[in-house]
């Protein structure tokens, strides 16, 4: 359970009424064909894709797997957009990990192993051996580049139809997003740290449009790395905006704090 929720914290939410999400239109129609275009003009297009709520709530299935064993769950995402997220991992109903994440700290506990972590990104980055913060784990659940785009230097070009910029900043970290020629979405990001022989994809497939915002109905993550590789398959069931969302949280007596020196 614990590698579920690392893996939701890593890759694992403005309209002040209570309304219900009702889907307008769907990603499936046909794609127009890429033409080239500047990294700015690509950038500029993708933030016209904004969204306006103040809270989401996501039920969905989740599949874990890597080279040593598979585990299916539901996994419930509560999102108070930019100020805390809330994700709890249940199995036959049952909840056994909870994440609670702020822009200034982690939280997360485990039933399996009664283990618990309190600590801000810098641990836990460390921890993950990636750069995280708070808006890169709420852009990853949103289907939205983990970068502000706009703050980059990119190299553009055309990869079987869809808008591929890179990341020109950084030699050992290398990171690639693709677009859809579209409606300018990410359907998927790439992290790639050469040194450390690791990298991690987030695709995403199916995207929605609602009234507040375009969310994917799937995310899929996976992680390649020396001690093996792992994929997460997030499925979103129902999602709704803009209610009076509770955020409950707390450590089970007895569990034991994971420390990260």
């Amino acid at each position: 359970m614990k590698k579920i929720v690392l893996l939701v914290v890593l890759s694992a939410f403005v309209v002040s009424c209570k309304t219900k999400a009702i889907a307008i239109a769907a990603s499936n129609e046909p794609v127009e064909t890429a033409s080239f275009m500047t990294a700015k003009k690509i950038i500029e297009k993708y933030n016209n894709n904004k969204n306006q709520f103040s809270t989401l709530y996501i039920k969905s299935s989740a599949r874990y797997a890597d080279d040593k064993q598979t585990q299916n769950v539901t996994a419930e995402i509560r999102i108070k957009k930019d100020e805390q997220i809330l994700v709890s991992i249940r199995f036959l109903g049952i909840t056994m990990a909870k994440a609670l994440i702020t822009p200034t700290s982690v939280n997360y506990y485990e039933k399996i192993g009664s283990k618990y972590f309190e600590g801000d990104f810098s641990s836990l980055s460390q921890w993950l051996g990636t750069d995280l913060d708070y808006n890169k784990i709420q852009n990853m659940l949103l289907g939205q580049a983990i970068d502000d785009l706009s703050k980059g230097k990119y190299l553009e070009s055309i990869f079987e139809q869809t808008y591929r910029l890179d990341d020109l900043s950084n030699k050992n970290t290398k990171k690639s997003f693709f677009l859809d020629s579209d409606k300018f979405l990410v359907q998927k990001q790439e992290i790639t740290q050469t040194a450390e022989e690791r990298m991690i994809k987030i695709a995403y497939a199916d995207s929605k449009v609602y009234n507040e915002a375009i969310l994917p109905s799937n995310v899929v993550i996976n992680t390649f790395q020396k001690k093996g590789n792992t994929e997460i398959n997030l499925e979103y069931n129902s999602v709704s905006f803009n209610e009076e969302l509770s955020f409950p949280y707390s450590v089970p007596s007895g569990y034991k704090r994971i420390i990260i020196k």
